[in-house]
């Protein structure tokens, strides 16, 4: 089982070792172009496979969706594939927005 981090734990985590933390967005391009948290990576879920390659497995990954399930099922293919230091962001982009940062905006 991935680790699930709250959008305040994720936001702590950034602000104490933001160098050492990749976040993977893996939202649809037109999802990103809604709102994205800054910086970030961005591999949509269906690409992953075929761009395992770009994803830094030398720093901790924090895996994020809209709502958690998406990134949450890619947290857990990525543990299967070696990356030791996964973590997913529970509740997604739309709890940062609620939780963290109301200037993301929320979308459906």
């Amino acid at each position: 089982m991935v680790a699930q981090l709250s959008a305040p734990e994720v936001a702590e985590k950034l602000k104490a070792e933001r160098e050492r933390i990749v976040l993977l967005d893996v939202r649809e391009p037109f999802e990103r172009e809604l709102a994205a948290i800054q910086p970030s990576l961005h591999i949509p879920m269906g690409e992953i496979a075929e761009r395992i390659a770009e994803i830094p497995k030398d720093r901790e990954l924090i895996v994020y969706c809209h709502g958690g399930s998406r990134s949450n099922m890619v947290a857990g293919y990525l543990a299967g594939h070696g990356f030791s230091s996964v973590a997913n962001l529970a509740g997604g982009i739309d709890a940062w927005s609620v939780e963290v940062d109301p200037s993301v905006p929320r979308y459906d």
